[in-house]
C-alpha cells in the first residue's frame, strides 16, 4: 500500500531520531538503513524541503531532524515525501456518484481515514520507545559510522 519512497523516508527519519540530534551524512543514513545511496539523496531533499530535516554543512555536518521525534508524525512523513490523497469524489467521473460517493469508495475512504488517524496520532518518539526486542525497521548501529575506506 505504501511506495518505496515512503518507506525508505520513515527510516531515514526514525533512524535520525535515534541518534539524539547528531547530525549524519546521507551515506551513513544510507548504510544504517539499507537504502541506496542516490535514492536516499532525493527522500532527505524532500524531507528538509518540508522542515522536517535541516541540513547542516561543514566538518560535522550532516542532516538531523528539525524539530524534537515527539513533534514529528508518521503522517508528516508521508505527507512530505507522498502525500495520501483521500476520496473526496468519484475517481471515475461518474455522475451518479456526483452527490456522495459509491460505497465501495465510500469504504476506501474509510481505510484511508482511519490510517490518516494513526499516522496523525503517533509520534517519532512513541516509535522508538515501543517496547520490543527489536529496533524498529532497521537494526540501527548505536556507534559512530565513518564513510572512509582501510586501503590496506
Amino acid at each position: 500500500m505504501f511506495s518505496q519512497t515512503v518507506e525508505y523516508a520513515l527510516r531515514a527519519v526514525v533512524f535520525l531520531a535515534d541518534q539524539h540530534e547528531s547530525p549524519r551524512t546521507t551515506l551513513q543514513i544510507a548504510a544504517a538503513t539499507k537504502v541506496p545511496h542516490a535514492y536516499l539523496a532525493k527522500v532527505m531533499q524532500g524531507l528538509n524541503r518540508a522542515n522536517l530535516v535541516a541540513a547542516r554543512r561543514g566538518l560535522h555536518g550532516g542532516f538531523a531532524l528539525a524539530r524534537p521525534s515527539s513533534e514529528v508524525t508518521i503522517w508528516d512523513v508521508v505527507q512530505a515525501v507522498e502525500p495520501l490523497q483521500r476520496i473526496r469524489a468519484c475517481p471515475l467521473k461518474l455522475q451518479a456518484h456526483r452527490v456522495r460517493l459509491c460505497p465501495l469508495h465510500k469504504k476506501m475512504d474509510e481505510a484511508l481515514a482511519s490510517i490518516e488517524r494513526v499516522f496523525r496520532e503517533t509520534t517519532l518518539a512513541e516509535i522508538l520507545a515501543e517496547p520490543t526486542t527489536s529496533k524498529p525497521l532497521c537494526p540501527f548501529p548505536r556507534v559512530e559510522l565513518t564513510t572512509t575506506t582501510d586501503k590496506s
